[in-house]
């Protein structure tokens, strides 16, 4: 046995976590494994057509939004957590409301917005008299499109982690660079914003993972990226291994944007040099420039959240589909069934892996969640394709028994069924489940369990009764954004959902394909409304933090 290699005791939770563990990660095995399966004639067709545009695009969108959304989330933190100016106590929340509205979305609004047809266009040349060819206007289903509407969608995912880093930084620091002569400026990129850099890099990383995952935004703004690649390689080729096999390029190329990362940053270190932490205490800015950060600050909010779920009300409730509350108690349903089997599924099994992994699970049985985790670094596109391919297979050899001793065969028993897109999901948002659960069983000291276990506690007892009280809000934490995920999840979905059983989300896609949003509109706000409960949480936890860190020293 090579030395440091420390194996698990065959225990039934042992066995039960590693049992999990594969079956969630069947898809990714499944992706990687068509590496090793021939090429055929529709993998050279795509290698010589499509698969440089799929490079190109994706490498270009990665680069342009996580830059984008690097600088703008960056700079948002930094004014609402070191500076106070009018509207810094609501602007500090409404710049999480972006999270709430999926991309898809704000590309169906913006581009109805701004597409040649749109009302601006329109307005323009009725104001100025102009035809087709008197003027020129950016053409929004486009890659600089796209990467504006991923940007503005995807930001606050920088916004949350730098502002967290900037928020623990103590005060002390920035008032010695100060009286060393460091302005504002010199102070935040010579001190602050080395410091932050790691969760900066984070929350980039995170952005870059999304961008490279996201189908339905790409797809609107017609743009080809692996996403739209493998879904439409399944969809027109009818060739899974193909698809698979590309997907495989994508998993290649997220592992080499990880590596050079953590490659880069791997000496530095960074400490927090004093003992000692002082909350930083906001500076009072002037009226200019006061107004100057609040309109920097309420941009991103106005184009990522108020413009698109502005537009879907007005459609909502002028031009809407007079069906829209049908539509809704319809789809909706099925939304909420499969978004609630989907958290509590996923809960169960993130509870199971985790305490497995504090009985002691071994090197074993943390790599096999750590890969069980690795979907949602994968697109939904490629979450379905690898699932479908082993699904697919089991179906088959079925129906060849069923037939060869019943005579008859029972078809598509797995392919395409609920079964599937629960797998599917838990595929994708086991990670997050599994992040908060394994961060709640660390702050339960293990001396509790030693107490239970001395006085005659079971395993599965001291679970119910000792440990999911103290877990109950990391789990909750837990369950609500894989609910809130899977209701806004539409690649899984649209490729492994049932006959006749759409979600919302694949409904409005259909609809805003055949360009008919305004009936979509009323379902999209309901997307939207889910899409608040996590912003609405995290604003609490934000605001709770804030008080338990109490006053701020004496300003400098």
């Amino acid at each position: 046995m090579p030395r440091g290699l420390k194996f698990a005791s065959l225990n039934r939770w042992t066995l039960l976590s590693l049992a999990a563990c594969g079956v969630v990660a069947v898809p990714t095995l499944g992706v990687l494994g068509s590496v090793f399966l021939p090429g055929g004639e529709e993998w050279g067709h795509l290698v010589e057509t499509r698969l440089p545009d799929y490079v190109r695009n994706s490498l270009a969108l990665v680069l342009i939004v996580g830059f984008s959304a690097a600088v703008i989330g960056t700079a948002t933190a930094w004014l609402v957590t070191v500076f106070d100016f009018p509207g810094r106590r609501v602007l500090h929340v409404l710049l999480l409301l972006p999270l709430a509205v999926p991309a898809y979305l704000s590309a169906y609004a913006l581009t109805d917005l701004l597409q040649f047809s749109g009302p601006v266009q329109t307005a323009l040349r009725e104001a100025f008299g102009w035809g087709r060819r008197d003027y020129w206007f950016p053409e929004v289903r486009s890659l600089g499109g796209a990467a504006t509407i991923l940007t503005f969608s995807l930001y606050p995912y920088v916004y949350l982690a730098a502002r967290a880093a900037f928020a623990e930084q103590s005060s002390c620091a920035l008032e010695v660079a100060r009286t060393l002569g460091r302005g504002p400026w010199r102070g935040f990129f010579g001190l602050a914003l080395p410091m932050a850099r790691p969760s900066i890099a984070a929350g980039t990383a995170l952005v870059a993972m999304e961008t490279l995952a996201d189908f339905g935004a790409v797809d609107h703004c017609a743009v080809d990226t692996f996403a739209t690649g493998v879904y439409r390689t399944w969809r027109s080729l009818e060739s899974p291994t193909t698809a698979a096999q590309l997907s495989s390029v994508l998993i290649g190329i997220v592992a080499l944007v990880v590596t050079l990362e953590l490659l880069a940053r791997r000496r530095a270190r960074y400490f927090q040099l004093v003992t000692r932490r002082r909350p930083v205490r906001p500076h009072r800015l002037g009226p200019l420039p006061g107004l100057a950060a609040a309109a920097v600050c309420a941009v991103p909010v106005a184009i990522g959240f108020a413009l698109p779920a502005g537009i879907f009300v007005h459609m909502a409730f002028t031009t809407g589909d007079g069906r829209a509350w049908e539509v809704v108690r319809d789809f909706g349903g099925n939304t909420l069934v499969l978004a609630a089997a989907a958290c509590v599924i996923t809960g169960g099994l993130a509870l199971l892996v985790s305490y497995a992994g504090r009985l002691g699970g071994g090197t074993v049985n943390a790599a096999a969640a750590r890969i069980a985790s690795l979907g949602y670094a994968l697109p939904g596109p490629v979450v379905a394709v690898g699932l479908l391919i082993p699904l697919t297979w089991v179906d088959h050899r079925l129906n060849a028994v069923t037939e060869s001793a019943f005579g008859w065969q029972p078809g598509l028993v797995l392919t395409g069924s609920v079964a599937a897109l629960l797998l599917g999901y838990q595929t994708r948002f086991l990670a997050v489940a599994l992040g908060f659960v394994e961060a709640g069983f660390g702050r339960i000291r293990p001396s509790l369990d030693d107490a239970a276990r001395t006085l005659g506690s079971t395993r599965l007892r001291m679970v119910l009764r000792v440990h999911l009280p103290l877990l109950t809000p990391s789990l909750f934490a837990a369950l609500l954004l894989v609910f809130v995920d899977t209701a806004k999840e539409l690649p899984v979905t649209l490729m492994l959902h049932p006959f006749n059983f759409e979600t919302l989300a694949v409904r409005v896609y259909h609809l805003a394909g055949d360009e008919r949003l305004e009936e979509s509109a009323f379902g999209a706000l309901v997307i939207i409304a889910i899409g608040l409960l996590p912003v609405v949480v995290l604003s609490r936890l934000i605001d709770r933090r804030r008080s338990a860190e109490g006053p701020a020293g004496p300003p400098a």
